[in-house]
This record gives structure tokens, C-alpha cells and sequence, in this order.
């Protein structure tokens, strides 16, 4: 008797992405054509493409203001416009950004529900600086903070973890959270470059104390700071917390290619960061997916996209060298993060 076939990776992406146009911009259409591209020159690594669906609109709402909402769809209804300094929308932006939420939405419930063992949800516009009410820094909808939401408020889970390694502080995320033990939020980012918040001193407040960890680091940090952080800070986190899922905010402009920050991550950087948080949820029997945010250089983007793939898709040999030296920034995170977090 054959057992049961053991379900596909997924990767979530829907033609809406490419709809969003913002003109001559760094977040522009071509990076998901990167992306997609470089799956595709290898084979997609096995993932199972899936159309992602447009979020429910009571399941954004959880989020979002419902004003705010029908803002986005008004501005993209009159053709678009710059919302701020930084953020552009166009007539299809309201429809992307439905499926760049719901594609992440429908990650999380492919990966409780079973259906997938991991996943990527490739799409734009970003989410993580968008806020209840404001859109900020490219990004409309939180997707992954609507994610995370759904997956506490809709599929009944207690402890969510999203660890965010986009060079940008994660602030949207960060504040829609930070009064709640339900996500814990886990941002490492490049010290005072935009949006300028995301201080060690953010720890969350009422509830949440010790439940919002900023570790933002100097420009310049690269492959050892960036890996150590996650697998002596973000890794024993996940011990300590003992998510029922994990949610990775997926940006890669700390690479030491993307022309809008100064780190210097590498390609492999990111793959080793990928595989300390997927070795961690087979320990914790926990599921994991990411969630695209920044990343600026398409070749960097692509690349770097695919070795994320790869280890959370379950390379044999992924597993981080178990000697990585614990980096100064590690140390004394761990330090300061002792109060709540004795065990790290």
C-alpha cells in the first residue's frame, strides 16, 4: 500500500503584482520578473506554484482601518498618485496589494491546514512599514501583520513569531504588535536609516513587554553579524517562545549590492540566516513561510530569493556551520534581552 504523498513547497504569486505601477522607482515591476526568472532557471525547486486570492476585506480590516481601506481603493480608483514622498500608487495598486495580502494570508493557511511544509509569498507592493492608517516607505497593506492577525484572531493560535531581516526597521509591524505576547517580532535592521525607528529601547509596551526585539546594527554589517544575530538571538527566541508558526519578513537589501542601504550581506548570508530558522521550526515542529519585502538590486534580489527557497524547500546539508562565532551585537542582545528571556 502507497503512503501519502508528501505536499509541495508553495510559492504564492499572482499577475496583479506587475499591475502596480510606480513608474521609475526601486520598487518596480521588474524585481518580481527577477525573482521569477531565477526560480525559473531552476526549476522552481520543486515548489508548487499557486495563484494567490485577494484578502478578505473583514480580514484586512482586522489591521487596517476600514477608512484607510477605502482610501487606497478611491486613490487607486481615480488612476493613482504619490502618496507620500516615497510611496506610489496607480490604478492597479488596490488590486495588487488585495493579493499581496492574500497571499500571504493564504500561506498561512496552506501551512496550518497542512497543505504545504513551507512557503514564499512573492509579491508588491511590500508591507512591513505600513501602518493601521498610513501607508509608508513603498508599502500599502501589512501583509504579514494581516497574516499574522488571521492566523491569532481567525485560525486560533496563541504564539506567532515574525522575524524580519529586511535592512529597514519593520516599524508598521513592529507597532501594530507591540502591546501583544501573541507575535513576538524579531527585527534586525540597519541603524538610523529609514524610517529611523526601531531602537533597542522599543521593547513593546503593556502586555507586550519583551515581546518586540529590535537589533539594528551598524552599516557595514555583513554575513557574521547578520547570521549570528539569528542563530544566537532569533533561534533561541524561538525556543524559548515556542511558536505555532513562523513567519519571516523576507527583504534583502541589506545585501551588500542594494543601492538603498550600507550592509553588506552576501547571497550566502542570507541563506544561512534562512537555514538557522529552518532548522529551528523542524526542531520546534512549527511551520515556517516568508513574506518578500525589500530588495532593490535584481540580481542580488533573485539570487538571493532562490537560496532562501532552497533551504526552507529542504536542501540536504543546509544546516548553518555549528561553530558560527557569536557575534559582539549577539552578546549583548542577549544581555539586555535577559530580563524577559532568562534562558538565552
Amino acid at each position: 500500500m502507497c503512503g501519502a504523498m508528501t505536499p509541495a513547497p508553495v510559492f504564492l504569486h499572482h499577475p496583479s503584482s506587475l499591475e502596480h505601477d510606480t513608474g521609475a522607482h526601486p520598487e518596480r515591476a521588474e524585481r518580481i520578473v527577477a525573482i521569477e526568472a531565477g526560480l525559473a532557471e531552476r526549476g522552481w525547486l520543486g515548489f508548487e506554484r499557486v495563484l494567490s486570492p485577494a484578502v478578505a476585506r473583514d480580514t484586512l480590516t482586522a489591521v487596517h482601518r476600514e477608512s484607510y481601506v477605502a482610501l487606497i481603493e478611491r486613490v487607486a480608483a481615480g488612476g493613482g498618485g504619490a502618496l507620500d514622498m516615497d510611496t506610489v500608487m496607480s490604478a492597479g495598486s488596490f488590486e495588487a496589494a488585495l493579493h499581496a495580502a492574500g497571499g500571504a494570508v493564504h500561506l498561512v493557511d496552506l501551512l496550518l491546514d497542512g497543505q504545504a511544509p513551507t512557503g514564499f509569498s512573492s509579491h508588491r507592493p511590500p508591507g512591513h512599514h505600513a501602518e493601521p492608517a498610513q501607508a509608508m516607505g513603498f508599502c500599502l497593506f501589512n501583509n504579514i501583520a494581516v497574516a499574522a492577525r488571521h492566523a491569532v484572531s481567525a485560525r486560533g493560535l496563541e504564539r506567532v513569531l515574525i522575524v524580519d531581516w529586511d535592512v529597514h526597521h519593520g516599524n508598521g509591524t513592529n507597532d501594530i504588535f507591540r502591546a501583544s505576547r501573541e507575535v513576538l517580532f524579531v527585527s534586525i535592521h540597519q541603524r538610523a536609516l529609514y524610517p529611523g525607528t526601531g531602537a533597542v529601547t522599543d521593547v513593546g509596551v503593556g502586555d507586550g513587554v519583551g515581546y518586540t526585539v529590535n537589533l539594528p546594527v551598524a552599516a557595514g554589517s555583513g554575513d557574521a553579524v547578520y547570521a549570528s544575530l539569528v542563530e544566537h538571538v532569533a533561534v533561541p527566541l524561538a525556543r524559548a517562545y515556542e511558536p505555532q508558526l513562523v513567519l519571516l519578513s523576507a527583504g534583502y537589501d541589506a545585501h551588500r549590492d542594494d543601492p538603498l542601504a550600507g550592509c553588506t550581506v552576501t547571497d550566502a548570508g542570507f541563506g544561512a540566516m534562512a537555514s538557522s530558522m529552518a532548522r529551528a521550526c523542524r526542531e520546534l515542529s512549527v511551520p515556517v513561510g516568508a513574506v518578500l519585502e525589500g530588495g532593490y538590486d535584481l540580481g542580488a534580489l533573485a539570487r538571493s530569493v532562490v537560496v532562501t527557497m532552497e533551504v526552507l524547500g529542504g536542501v540536504e546539508g543546509a544546516a548553518p556551520d555549528e561553530g558560527l562565532e557569536v557575534a559582539p551585537e549577539a552578546e549583548q542582545a542577549r544581555r539586555r534581552l535577559a530580563e524577559w528571556w532568562p534562558g538565552l
